[in-house]
């Protein structure tokens, strides 16, 4: 019994010391890095109606309104909206990398560092299409980090974000990357880095460290359904940043290329309908007409295999290094067409960055406007002058966006097109799906927001 007892302990010691060898020890990259983590916090002014704090809305001609515009407080017209991010040093003179959607609309910036220090920060430039932002502030002799290589990361390898999740700041959490070079619906222009580090809402803009102790991406988004951390993280490869922020320097904006096509991705049975040994390449479903692709002959159904000497995996690989490509130059692209390879030029143009479009809005009058309570909104059918512009068969113009829905950052202009995998085709319809679902629970409404469409959480009311 006792030598049972003894082999035990001591296989169970054995197991635990060769454990703990394997995992990483953090320390020392926290205590030499994370000086150069900050917090960047937002304020943005939007404008509110003007009413009475309090107290129910009567009749314009009740006396009773005279008495309270008399003598009961009234709501300022204005009201601040604060939001938190993270961000890192990159330079010792107060230049900052967050995210662009941190401070998107930001009326004032403020950077806190980890010994508290804060100041006000301006923005340099920021690129919405990577979701990179470059921020300064006015000082010197700062800590910053040192910046590494994320085409030398392996899938399996432990990384780590600091960040200020929910506002606790200079919050530590590690994994490990899940994959790379994901592609995300709606961002053409990344190949994201996936790990299972716990990012959180405020670690946005924070820095991804390899045990190296050098940042190789800046923590974005989640994938989510319930708004919190499941265990799916993005960040944007440092390099992209990088490169990001050189232009915003330089020239206070971002260039791309283009070529002006449609495309799909290659399966194994179109594959084998055009013949090709592999499931690869990019497949050519439109051709701009005057674009630099149709000037270079490229048509519908061609593949495109390489661009520029490098290989296109699949179809997303192909916007992000066109993307890449400097406007103008003449680059050499392999194509299969017909059942053979051949070999074409294409002078790249440039991405013109159109402001977004948005529905008009002008039915915020029509009679059959209506109001969902249980969501805070009120919204309206849209014209079919609106359905063709879109491109969709139904869906609902939000005219105004309130308690839930406001919560979720809905915003006026928004078209609702699903609910989940439900296409929205009217309000009666929207109503009677929302009658199934119980008081608390969350639902996710696809949404059309400018040119993008994008899936919103949102809790249900009480009836």
């Amino acid at each position: 019994m006792f030598k049972r007892s003894l082999l035990f302990f001591l296989g169970a010691l054995f197991a635990s010391s060769v454990w703990s060898a394997e995992l990483p020890d953090f320390t020392a990259l926290v205590e030499k890095q994370g000086a150069a983590v900050v917090n960047v916090s937002t304020t943005q002014i939007i404008d509110t109606p003007q009413g009475l704090q309090g107290f129910p809305n009567f009749p314009e001609n009740d006396p009773f309104n005279e008495f309270l515009r008399r003598f009961a407080p009234q709501i300022p017209q204005q009201r601040e909206s604060r939001s938190l991010g993270s961000g890192f040093i990159i330079s010792a003179d107060g230049y900052i990398l967050t995210n662009a959607h941190v401070v998107d609309r930001a009326d004032k910036i403020v950077v806190r560092l980890t010994d508290k220090r804060e100041y006000k920060a301006t923005v340099v430039g920021a690129d919405k299409r990577t979701d990179v932002a470059l921020l300064k502030i006015e000082a010197g002799g700062l800590p910053q980090v040192v910046l590494g290589n994320p085409e030398q990361l392996k899938v399996g390898e432990w990384v780590l974000a600091i960040g200020s999740p929910f506002g606790f700041d200079s919050s530590v959490t590690a994994g490990i990357v899940s994959a790379k070079g994901r592609s995300l619906p709606q961002e053409n222009f990344v190949p994201f880095i996936q790990t299972d580090v716990a990012i959180n809402p405020g670690n946005s803009g924070g820095p991804l460290f390899n045990l190296r102790g050098e940042v190789v991406g800046i923590n974005s988004q989640i994938y989510s359904r319930s708004g919190g951390y499941m265990g799916l993280s993005f960040a944007i490869p440092i390099d992209v940043a990088m490169d990001v922020v050189s232009q915003l320097r330089t020239t206070g904006k971002v260039t791309r290329g283009r070529i002006g096509v449609s495309i799909q991705e290659m399966t194994r049975e179109l594959a084998d309908s055009f013949g090709l040994a592999k499931a690869e390449g990019a497949l050519i479903s439109g051709v701009e007409r005057g674009g630099p692709a149709d000037r270079a002959g490229v048509r519908a159904s061609d593949v495109i295999l390489k661009f520029d000497n490098k290989p296109v995996t699949s179809s997303s690989d192909l916007p992000r290094i066109v993307a890449a490509t400097k406007p103008g130059s003449e680059v050499g692209v392999l194509l299969w067409r017909k059942g053979s390879t051949l070999k074409i030029s294409i002078v790249v143009g440039e991405i013109q960055d159109a402001p977004g479009k948005r529905v008009a809005d002008n039915q915020s009058d029509d009679p059959q406007s209506q109001s969902i309570s249980r969501l805070g909104l009120k919204v309206a059918e849209l014209t079919d002058e609106q359905k063709a512009e879109l491109h969709v068969g139904g869906g609902l113009l939000v005219l105004e966006a309130k308690g839930a829905a406001a919560r979720a950052d809905l915003q006026r202009g928004d078209v609702i097109l699903a609910i989940g995998n439900i296409e929205i085709l009217g309000v009666k319809q929207f109503n009677e799906i929302l009658k199934q679902v119980a008081p608390g629970r969350n639902i996710a409404l696809l949404v059309r927001r400018n040119d993008g469409t994008m899936y919103i959480p949102l809790k249900m009311d009480d009836k």
